[in-house]
């Protein structure tokens, strides 16, 4: 009798047991003992075969496989809502990663993985499969929450919040892997961030690791147009055929959104045993595109469904989730057969743990199988009519769950047999302290945004790439009606000049005004071009220059304040949507720029020809401009520029104060 003791029968709720039968029990009964199933079937043959310790009563109620988050970053339960609305690469350069650089420890991560673990707990959630920084302190969390999960160590190519190198990155993943391995509830996971984040062989030391310890690897793939576009300009192949070339296919890959993959990349991802975590509400959220799920089913790929993280979705409701799932795909083909409920709740439990290459272990209810056990409430009125309960369509308990069932209609859930929630009350997590404490972390980042948005140079200083202190410049302009004469002194090296360089550059220059900063932020693409106006090259810098005219000296020679350079490796979209100027002014020009040597000071002489905007058409101007790094050196060189001017035949009338901005305003 002994044999048939168990410890928790779930009895007389709708059973959807999510085999490969997809069996349902109406009046039926799950039975748990140590962990696992043990029976599941009609209420009556197992309250019959068994006895428990405690018998739950679940009438109106559907017992079912606990569901699967495929893909997330559940520390970043403390970043939703903080910067919402903007595009992705605002949304991540911006926000997101200069506020993890200055907050992401394992404190931060331990309070937002509790947070999330009481989230999705309240939601069904069993399984999760995370990917962030701290992953040790994570995996740690989660287990004392009692939640499955697998915990991917993110590494990338250069500094992360956990690691100060890619080496660092990867011995750290490889002695947490080591230390989780045999964890009944953990599974740790290797998790090459994406491909414009590791290089090639970054990507097979990631997948080296992986295999030998045979575990999956997690990784983004394909999931703005953009990155996929990027990808076949720099390595001449999509995202799924780069990751194949470094070997990252031979390990147990799980390829969160995909995106833009074509059906040739779903036929590789199949042909290895890669699967595919969809994260619908997320990829809706941040426009990044609708996945062509229809076509990964068709081509027999494994796939389940993610909420991505909590910061660009911005919860972690899986029913939500499954409900989009099936929408999106009859919606984006104009099928509305495609993708039925069923396949939608499957895709949430048994299909979404074999994306998880755990399978074997949860996702269905089957003798054998880890007691993840979760109890629906279906007996609400938004659940009413029940259709479900009647005889002509049994299936309609898949449409009930996936089309009006709601997260807040989980009523019990019990992971690896134990309960984690009983009657909608967490059992291993004190909600209340956790929301206190999440409240406080929030006011600490806004506080931090707050400083930040109000100075430019914080800002620009958060998306990195400065790379010059603060400078003087001394200068002058002059207007030109004909640049001849002094072409022909600079090139022939007269009156005392020798030229080091000379480049012929058009030049596109966006200015920044900013109502509480009287400094101003410059844009500038330069091309080079060769003796026939064709393009050499290009770079692109910003520059944060303060007030003009900090000092003047004879000639209207200026010493000006240019504050700081930064590289400037993206848009000019992305600098406007993240710095948000209350004004901008844009003007092109033609330079000639030499770089001469002249009594002994280094010396750089522009012929400028203003083609946009232009008054006369015909808009030409003399630059000369040195740097300096103080005043007495300031007063030398004005005194040097006034020389060249004099040698030059300038005349004070020819004189300007503005910036080639002011002219042209």
């Amino acid at each position: 009798m002994e044999n048939n003791k168990c410890d928790v029968i779930l009895a007389h709720g709708v059973v959807a047991t999510m085999d490969d039968a997809n069996r349902l029990v109406a009046d039926g009964a799950v039975a748990l003992r140590a962990g696992k199933i043990v029976a599941v079937g009609p209420a009556a043959e197992v309250l019959r075969e068994f006895t428990a310790t405690e018998v739950i009563d679940c009438t109106d109620c559907a017992i079912m496989p606990g569901l699967v988050n495929c893909h997330t970053h559940v520390p970043m339960t403390l970043l939703r809502g903080l910067a919402d609305d903007l595009r992705l690469d605002v949304w991540l350069y911006g926000y997101m990663l200069p506020v993890e650089k200055k907050f992401v420890s394992p404190a931060f991560v331990k309070l937002g993985a509790q947070l999330a673990a009481a989230e999705m707990i309240r939601s069904g959630v069993t399984c999760v499969n995370d990917m962030y920084y701290f992953e040790d302190t994570i995996a740690q969390t989660l287990a004392d929450a009692g939640m499955r999960a697998l915990c991917s160590q993110t590494i990338m190519q250069f500094p992360t919040p956990d690691a100060a190198s890619a080496d660092e990155s990867l011995e750290a993943c490889e002695a947490f892997v080591t230390k989780w391995k045999d964890h009944e509830l953990i599974v740790p996971v290797v998790a090459p961030h994406a491909p414009y984040t590791c290089s090639g062989q970054l990507m097979r030391a990631c997948a080296e690791i992986a295999i030998k310890h045979d575990v999956p690897l997690h990784i983004h793939i394909s999931e703005t147009e953009q990155e996929v576009i990027d990808c076949k300009r720099i390595n001449n192949m999509p995202s799924v055929n780069w990751i194949h070339k470094w070997g990252v296919l031979e390990a147990k890959v799980i390829a969160a959104h995909c995106v833009w993959i074509d059906r040739d990349e779903m036929r590789m991802l199949k042909k290895h045993g890669a699967t595919i975590s969809h994260n619908p509400a997320a990829n809706l959220k941040l426009a990044s595109g609708i996945a062509a799920l229809t076509d990964m089913l068709d081509e027999g790929v494994t796939v389940g469904i993610g909420t991505d993280g909590p910061a660009s979705n911005n919860d972690l409701d899986h029913f939500e989730e499954m409900r989009l799932a099936a929408l999106l795909a009859k919606g984006s083909t104009r099928n509305p057969v495609a993708v039925p409920a069923r396949q939608a709740m499957r895709m949430a439990t048994i299909e979404g743990a074999r994306a998880l290459h755990i399978g074997d272990k949860t996702g269905s209810l089957e003798p054998g199988k880890a007691g993840d056990v979760i109890v629906v409430n279906l007996d609400t009125l938004h659940n009413t009519p029940a259709y479900w309960k009647l005889a002509r369509d049994p299936e309609a308990l898949y449409t009930q769950i996936v089309y009006s069932g709601k997260a807040g209609d989980v009523r019990d859930v019990f992971i690896q047999g134990r309960p984690v929630m009983r009657a909608r009350a967490l059992l291993t997590l004190d909600e209340t302290g956790i929301r206190a404490q999440a409240n406080e972390t929030a006011r600490q980042i806004d506080q931090f945004l707050v400083e930040r948005e109000g100075d430019v140079l914080r800002k620009l200083a958060a998306i990195g790439g400065v790379t010059q202190s603060e400078s003087f410049e001394v200068q002058v302009k002059a207007r030109l009606s004909d640049a001849t004469a002094i072409i022909a002194s600079v090139q022939n090296q007269t009156n005392g000049l020798k030229v080091l360089r000379h480049v012929h550059y058009r030049q596109y220059d966006t200015y920044f005004y900013f109502d509480n900063d009287p400094s101003r932020l410059r844009y500038r693409e330069d091309e080079r071009l060769d003796e026939n106006g064709g393009v050499l090259g290009s770079r692109s810098r910003l520059t944060l220059v303060g007030a003009t005219g900090e000092r003047e000296y004879d000639h209207s020679v200026l010493l000006s304040r240019v504050r700081f350079f930064s590289s400037a490796d993206r848009s000019l979209r992305f600098y406007r949507e993240y710095f948000k100027p209350t004004r901008e002014v844009s003007i092109e020009k033609d330079r000639l720029r030499w770089e001469v040597a002249f009594e002994d000071q280094e010396i750089f002489i522009n012929i400028d020809r203003l083609v946009e905007p232009s008054a006369t058409g015909n808009d030409m101007f003399l630059e000369i401009k040195t740097r300096t790094w103080s005043l007495k050196d300031a007063q030398r060189k004005a005194a040097t520029i006034g020389d060249l001017l004099m040698r030059f035949g300038i005349t004070d009338a020819q004189l300007l104060r503005q910036e080639y901005v002011e002219i042209a305003t």
